[in-house]
């Protein structure tokens, strides 16, 4: 696929089934993403691959976060443990930011969302759907631990990835001219 085609026609993809991508997908998916913009080549980004029973296991840590709260609803739980269930992989994007004297915290930060940017574009390009998702539990303690995040860094993304289910729909059409403004000094 041409890269202006999959930069101005990619959509989020909710809806994934099996097969996940293959071994060889999943290398072009990584090599895109290690060429997000990066200041002093700090690579302040890893990732974690989860298929197989391991989504269970995710669902699980989901709930285990939530029970902390003892007013969880029973309805959220099961959404909770269900959701790593919605594809037959899922990436996990983690900032991990370098002590750097002249590249601050959040401009890796910024990296790291490049680099999920680029898994995206990549997983258009190849015909695979995905959709990248966050939430509360992207960001609780809890899931953090128990992902192995060490201090500092934080999830940045959670990419759903699989075999679209149905057509993708088509992107909703955009003016550029109502997102850009000259600037006048």
């Amino acid at each position: 696929m041409d890269a202006l085609v999959a930069l101005t026609q990619r959509v989020s993809v909710s809806r994934l089934v099996e097969p996940a991508p293959s071994a060889e997908q999943r290398e072009l998916l990584f090599k895109a993403a290690l060429r997000a913009p990066d200041h002093a080549q700090l690579r302040p980004w890893r990732f974690l691959s989860i298929e197989g029973n391991a989504r269970q296991q995710l669902g699980e840590l989901f709930v285990k976060a939530l029970q902390e709260n003892p007013e969880a609803a029973p309805a959220a739980l099961d959404k909770a443990l269900a959701a790593p269930l919605r594809a037959p992989l899922l990436l996990v994007v983690i900032a991990s930011p370098k002590e750097h004297p002249k590249v601050p915290r959040s401009e890796q930060v910024l990296s790291a969302g490049c680099a999920a940017h680029a898994l995206l574009q990549a997983a258009h390009a190849q015909g695979l759907g995905a959709i990248w998702r966050t939430g509360e539990l992207a960001y609780h303690p809890t899931v953090a631990r128990g992902l192995g995040l060490a201090a500092g860094e934080q999830v940045i993304a959670f990419i759903y990835l699989g075999t679209p289910e149905g057509a993708l729909r088509q992107p909703a059409l955009l003016a550029p001219a109502d997102f850009v403004q000259p600037w006048q000094g």
